[in-house]
């Protein structure tokens, strides 16, 4: 046969596995002979020939494999046996002669018995080293022993040291995704060494730990393991599962992890079972995971956004936590180079909204210097780099709630917000707090006296229509934040439990962003707490502590809106920083409020401002009746009158269940 011109290790292995399969193709030989009936003296002098193999300072690929599954020398051969038909036309003939029938012209268990030494029977039983981990195939036949027998076309490849995936590992077990070339944060570097010296305990011989990080950022979780994968020796040989795949048949999932466990030994590889996107709720995917995990004695990693309660098998936990404001900063930096003279203090304000992972904040830099790099025309100090910056974060930033949270875009401003001063000052006092949390919590230290209270909350009550949703986008689109109104009737549920885990989901999204949050109509949820009488009081209770617990850790802002202040408890109350009472409009509220109803592109007619306030109708509704009128309007080709005014008003008088006095509309028309 002729051997290719590669390296030397490779050759030497080609060579060594050619010489293997030549000892084997010999015993074939001599048996020929002995039926053949030649003589005694022959057959002693060949019938066990030396095996003599190259001399290599490396294992070959076929010593290797024999010390991984412990292959006795019957079992080496037999599998040698089975590679001489892969490579040598001749064994097919010589199988035929040694058998006695020319149509049998393959390797089978019988032949092997009958020409291999040191052949023993259990080489039949379904766990002995070849069928357990599947090394050869059997094909059908009457009997087992003269059923055809072929190598597994991974392990082949394994022993011609040639790249091969296994195919029934395809689509489901993936090379993880390349590592940023950052160094790991030094918390996360941490985390990597932890997870070394609880790996240092285990062995091939012994049950491995499995470990679990818990967190939500999948990519930190990512270089975590990678870095801990290459710290101990696997050469950074990382496979990724999805746990979602994982057949529910009991029979399919323990080949699944035959195979993995097979493709672990060969390539001394490490899994991470990823769970972050499994549904707990499902019984049956959640117990397909627990037995997948407690039957693989290999080094696996579990990701999770929730711990895990433990197995029978060591379960040790890591919290992955965002990275700190000093990491982030320094990444900025080092990231941003010479760009960062030119945002003139931004990047500390970036590292205090956004809690965005290493690649992220890469993937921004280099967005923005890609941008300053074009220098296209047009740009002005007004669109300067550090708003392009800060847009691109909040983009990267923008959680995924579209089940349990609605987005907003923000287009309102302080001219359109008709309020008191005094409210109106402590709206100016909320972005205030929002802009400078920066220089406040690192800067002059609150945040090293705890996470606890660091969260800007504020209360908005009063009635349907009287602002509070305008407020919440006024601040929205002038601090250049997302703005999520959230749907209470998605959030609470029946069930014990639920609640908590949709407010964390929310609370765990928005954290990377800094999003601001809207819990409309919050009183629904936020109510007096009860006394406790039975268990669901208990748990009503319960989600109400974990609400002030989530809002004081938070790191933006949460809102929360209610028509009836006096509904809410007090000791809830006190946890809130801000209260800011939005009254009903009196008259002069509600003429100015009639005056910028109308864009100014709306034709208008004889609109008498003083005569529309004495409506006694609250903002919101006065823009319903503003955006009908128009319509109205619109639709007779006409500009908007007072007539078309007087018209959405009875409609929306209806709508409201409310009697229009004639006090109110006196002189409109």
């Amino acid at each position: 046969m002729n051997i290719p011109t590669l390296s030397n290790q490779y050759q030497a292995n080609f060579q060594n596995l050619l010489t293997s399969v030549d000892r084997v193709r010999q015993l074939l030989e001599n048996h020929i002979s002995r039926i053949q009936e030649q003589s005694a003296q022959a057959e002693s002098e060949q019938q066990f020939a030396p095996e003599s193999v190259p001399t290599q300072s490396i294992p070959s690929a076929l010593e290797q494999l024999c010390t991984i599954f412990s292959l006795s020398p019957f079992e080496r051969d037999i599998l040698l046996l089975c590679v001489g038909m892969e490579l040598d036309p001749k064994f097919a003939f010589l199988c035929a002669d040694a058998q006695g029938n020319p149509e049998r012209n393959y390797p089978t268990l019988g032949l092997a018995l009958s020409v291999l030494p040191n052949n023993h029977w259990s080489v039949l039983a379904s766990q002995s080293p070849l069928q357990r981990w599947q090394l050869i195939e059997i094909g059908k036949e009457q009997t087992l022993t003269q059923s055809p027998l072929r190598i597994d076309k991974r392990i082949l490849c394994y022993l011609l040291d040639e790249p091969c995936q296994d195919d029934q590992l395809a689509g489901i077990v993936k090379p993880m995704p390349p590592a940023s070339p950052t160094p790991l944060p030094p918390s996360h570097q941490q985390l990597a060494e932890q997870l070394v010296a609880t790996w240092s305990h285990g062995s091939a011989t012994s049950s491995f730990p499995i470990v679990q990080l818990c967190g939500s950022e999948i990519t930190a979780k990512y270089s975590i393991a990678a870095a801990a994968c290459a710290s101990v020796g696997f050469n950074l040989n990382v496979n990724v599962m999805e746990a979602s795949i994982l057949p529910p048949n009991p029979h399919e999932l323990n080949h699944l992890i035959q195979r993995w466990l097979r493709e672990a030994l060969l390539t001394k590889s490490v899994l991470l079972l990823n769970c972050d996107e499994v549904n707990q709720a499902d019984p049956v995917r959640e117990f397909a995971i627990s037995q997948f995990i407690e039957n693989l004695n290999s080094p696996i990693i579990v990701s999770t956004q929730e711990r895990q309660h433990p197995r029978q098998r060591p379960l040790i936990t890591f919290d992955v936590p965002h990275l700190t404001h000093s990491e982030q900063l320094a990444i900025w930096k080092s990231n941003l180079g010479t760009a960062a003279t030119e945002l003139n203090g931004q990047v500390e304000a970036l590292a205090s909204q956004f809690n965005l992972s290493t690649p992220a904040i890469v993937a921004a830099c280099l967005k923005v210097k890609g941008e300053m790099g074009r220098g296209e025309e047009g740009e002005t100090s007004e669109s300067p780099i550090k708003n392009q910056l800060w847009d691109i974060c909040r983009t990267m930033a923008r959680p995924r709630l579209d089940d349990l949270a609605q987005r907003i875009e923000s287009t309102a401003t302080w001219e359109d917000l008709v309020l008191p001063e005094q409210q109106r000052q402590t709206l100016m006092d909320i972005r205030a707090h929002v802009q400078q949390r920066a220089k406040v919590y690192q800067n002059w230290g609150f945040a090293g006296k705890g996470g606890r209270g660091l969260g800007i909350s504020a209360l908005f009550s009063g009635a349907s229509g009287t602002g509070k949703t305008m407020a919440a986008e006024v601040l929205a689109k002038e601090l250049r934040l997302d703005l999520y109104r959230i749907d209470l009737s998605a959030v609470v549920s029946k069930y014990i439990g639920e609640t908590e885990k949709n407010l964390r989901r929310i609370f765990d999204a928005a954290e990377t962003g800094g999003a601001i949050l809207l819990f409309d109509e919050a009183d629904a949820l936020f109510g007096k707490r009860t006394e406790v009488k039975d268990s669901h009081d208990r748990h009503a209770n319960v989600e109400v502590s974990y609400l002030l617990q989530r809002m004081e850790a938070y790191q933006g802002l949460a809102i929360l809106t209610t028509n009836l202040k006096g509904s809410l408890d007090q000791a809830f109350l006190r946890r809130i920083r801000f209260v800011v009472s939005f009254p009903f409009p009196d008259a002069t509220g509600r003429a100015e409020i009639w005056q910028r109803i109308f864009p100014s592109l709306t034709p208008t007619e004889g609109l008498d401002v003083n005569k529309l306030a004495k409506l006694n109708a609250a903002g919101g509704n006065i823009r319903n009746i503003g955006l009908n009128a128009a319509f109205l309007a619109a639709d007779a080709g006409e500009p908007v009158m007072m007539k078309h005014i007087l018209q959405a008003t009875r409609r929306e008088y209806v709508k409201m269940e409310k009697t229009l006095t004639d006090v109110e509309i006196r002189g409109w028309v």
